[in-house]
């Protein structure tokens, strides 16, 4: 029989003092797993490793901070779309004139015809710095980034940084929005606000993509590797082949599986909400540190999206049986073919996207899940009547119990 252990000392049980010490450890918080206790038992211990990551830190710490004034910011703006041209006006001309602060846009923004039916704007636009993606690098030269448009120009402003982003504030004028939490109404508060430093941020985690070519024996045809950060995903597929992918997958150097189906879908927490989702993988937090793995239409029946750690490096190739090439794109962009001999190498790249949050990290990501994609979305379910339930439940009980005692079997 067990019994209550009372500590003299402050009248308290041996329960109440477990309770305690459970609450104490207990995190407020538990998007990421607590820093472990590096001791198991008596002897069992972590061997020291200074490379190590122990810490990690808690996502609600992750606040915006500036270390000196933004002087620079980069408007991107969805392209050929007239709806958005009002609002990159009145946001351009407020930077400049109310902020006077640099501002950088794309020259082909610019290029639009549609641009001189604002009068206002014409005073802006020389003092607007330009450049043109692919060819002038903006390392060093952004302190801040606005997008405004859909999910697709959050994409675009993290290919023209492939080493440490800007923070990004993006704001919604497009299609799906999932991306982009903050409304245009009000949007010099808002960016006043983010200015001043106070806002959370998400940091988005991308992945750094290695494509390794094949070289010949005499090594004439030694290319130079493909180095890509992508912030949702990297696909591999079939391409226009009617035959079946047969790609070999490996885990940090040990092959896990090969894939045959339509191919495969490598993707960070904030692309399990796209391509990935769409193929029947479950939808990832982005603070969650994570890679995750989609077959696409895969011939096996137990082929099941898996999640693995951030820090594993995947590799990707051709099945040496494999009837055709495979096809690869990075965020649905710089698509090419993969041969017998090439690989694609994939794993966390050091410099994620800091996306500046409306809310919160937990609030701003549900309120996508809601609005975007109807997540749970179902007619309520009607309520019973308390008063008939009630004797409902109370007649059956009254039988059940009935029917209990005639059944009981008696003692002999």
């Amino acid at each position: 029989m067990l019994r209550r252990q009372f500590s003299h000392e402050s009248g308290k049980t041996a329960l109440d003092h477990a309770r305690e010490e459970y609450f104490d450890r207990r995190r407020t918080r538990s998007l990421n797993a607590p820093s472990p206790i590096q001791q198991f038992g008596p002897c069992g211990r972590i061997m020291k490793n200074s490379a190590m990551v122990m810490q990690i830190q808690d996502p609600a710490s992750q606040r915006l901070t500036w270390y000196k004034p933004p002087l620079t910011v980069l408007v991107i703006k969805k392209v050929h779309d007239a709806t958005i041209l009002a609002p990159f006006v009145q946001l351009v001309h407020w930077l400049v004139h109310d902020k006077s602060m640099v501002v950088f846009v794309e020259a082909a923004v610019l290029d639009d015809t549609l641009l001189k039916e604002y009068g206002d704007f014409s005073s802006v636009r020389e003092r607007l710095m330009t450049f043109r993606a692919g060819t002038d690098d903006l390392t060093d030269k952004i302190d801040f980034i606005i997008c405004l448009g859909g999910d697709g120009t959050l994409l675009h402003a993290s290919s023209l940084f492939q080493q440490s982003v800007p923070p990004v504030m993006a704001f919604h004028l497009g299609s799906l929005g999932f991306l982009t939490p903050f409304e245009f109404n009000n949007f010099q508060d808002q960016v006043m606000n983010v200015l001043e430093g106070h806002a959370a941020l998400t940091l988005r985690s991308r992945l750094q993509c290695v494509v390794l070519r094949k070289t010949t024996e005499d090594g004439k045809d030694k290319k130079k590797p493909t180095t890509i950060l992508v912030l949702n995903e990297v696909v591999v597929d079939r391409g226009p082949s009617p035959y079946l992918s047969n790609i070999d997958l490996f885990l940090d150097g040990k092959h896990i599986t090969s894939v045959q189906g339509d191919g495969l879908i490598v993707s960070t927490p904030t692309g399990s909400t796209a391509y990935a989702v769409a193929a029947g993988a479950s939808m990832i937090h982005p603070s969650v540190p994570a890679i995750m793995v989609t077959p696409i239409c895969p011939h096996s029946l137990s082929f099941r999206p898996i999640v693995v750690p951030a820090g594993v490096e995947l590799k990707i190739a051709l099945s040496p049986d494999a009837r055709n090439a495979m096809w690869v794109s990075f965020d649905g962009r710089n698509r090419q073919a993969l041969q017998h001999g090439d690989s694609l190498y994939v794993t966390t790249s050091v410099y994620p996207v800091p996306s500046i949050c409306a809310q919160d990290q937990i609030s701003d990501w549900f309120d996508s899940l809601a609005e975007c994609l109807h997540w749970n979305v179902r007619k309520k379910q009607k309520q019973i009547d308390e008063l008939s339930d009630l004797t409902l439940s109370s007649d059956t009980l009254e039988e059940l119990d009935a029917n209990h005692h005639d059944d009981r079997p008696t003692d002999t």
